[in-house]
């Protein structure tokens, strides 16, 4: 499958067009940055508890990979060395104003996902929280963020997936074209995305809203990767 600006997927040697866009997520996501927190906060204690099971170690680099307002830096060491990125120019405004209000070190930078802007092996931690089931190629962010990942570095992924097997009604894929122009797919499942790295899952646990699909899980990069 191959992405582009204007959200054309090559799939299977098929021309399709989807709704879910780098161009359009830097649309609705400057457009929800103002108001992001109210409805981003709702998910505190699930960010909390996934940082908190990546046992981070003092000065480890830290990259928030679709780092929204912020928000996850509330949680995270004072001596972590912090970068953030989003698709988002106006969401990274909101990282360096927190960052500001709460005496946080932070490298904030607008990026794409699918295609970081590092070199090989820079960071001992990614933190991917509620990002996978809103980029548009959650294939290329997973294989970026693990390219970028330390050997034996550890990943945090928190968000919402299907489980797996489950059958897809067509009350439920019309559901996700509105679901994804507004916000977010709610027909990824996790086990696809990493099954092309060799991403090892150490420890799972369900999230707050579990009826939703939230879950968090930790992962760790194995010698393959490297």
């Amino acid at each position: 499958m191959a992405y582009c600006e204007g959200g054309y997927l090559l799939r299977r040697e098929r021309l399709t067009v989807s709704i879910n866009t780098n161009a359009w997520n830097r649309i609705r996501y400057n457009l929800y940055a103002p108001f992001y927190d109210i409805a981003g906060r709702l998910f505190n204690a699930d960010r909390k508890r996934s940082i908190q099971m990546l046992q981070l170690r003092p000065d480890e680099k830290v990259l928030l990979l679709g780092a929204g307002t912020g928000i996850d830096l509330e949680f995270l060491p004072r001596e972590a060395d912090v970068t953030a990125v989003d698709i988002s120019p106006a969401m990274i405004k909101q990282v360096q104003k927190r960052a500001e209000r709460i005496d946080h070190d932070v490298n904030a930078l607008v990026m794409d996902g699918h295609a970081l802007d590092f070199p090989d092996e820079t960071f001992d931690v990614v933190i991917l929280h509620l990002i996978l089931a809103v980029i548009p190629d959650p294939h290329a962010c997973i294989s970026e963020a693990v390219r970028v990942l330390k050997p034996d570095g550890r990943m945090s992924i928190f968000d919402k997936f299907l489980p797996e097997g489950t059958d897809l009604s067509l009350g439920r894929k019309m559901g996700n074209v509105v679901t994804s122009f507004f916000f977010s797919e709610i027909n990824r499942q996790l086990k696809p995305i990493v099954a092309s790295t060799s991403l090892r899952s150490v420890q799972e646990e369900a999230a707050n809203f579990e009826n939703l699909g939230y879950q968090i899980t930790i992962l760790h990069k194995s010698e393959r990767d490297v």
